[in-house]
């Protein structure tokens, strides 16, 4: 089934009704996504770049080990994807998707009900 977000972007809405196995994992995403550190490195990441530990680093002020420790959960939760280069690493979003749910997220948050 499709459905017509508010932009005119058309849209697959689920068939049936999600099952506790989905419920469960979807709670368990949002709760990797809910970290303010870990949403931090999500925004730094969404006009599509790639960066590398040391520029997260730089950017977020944080020291390497913590911002290396927030990126494998973030990796382990498949919302990003690295590239090695030599003994560089570059991070990036995983997949559309969660640029979708990004970007839907601050949407929602930016949104004004008045």
């Amino acid at each position: 089934m499709q459905d017509t977000d508010r932009t005119g972007q058309i849209r697959e809405v689920p068939e049936a009704a999600p099952v506790e196995r989905e419920i469960r994992e979807a709670s368990e995403l949002l709760k990797v996504i809910g970290d303010l550190t870990r949403m931090r490195i999500l925004c730094a990441l969404l006009p599509g770049e790639e960066l590398s530990v040391g520029e997260l680093q730089r950017t977020l002020g944080m020291n390497q080990s913590a911002v290396s420790h927030q990126l494998r959960v973030l990796r382990d939760a498949r919302l990003l994807k690295h590239r090695r280069e030599g003994k560089m690493v570059f991070y990036s979003l995983a997949d559309e998707h969660v640029r979708e749910l990004l970007i839907g997220t601050l949407e929602h948050v930016r949104h004004d009900d008045d």
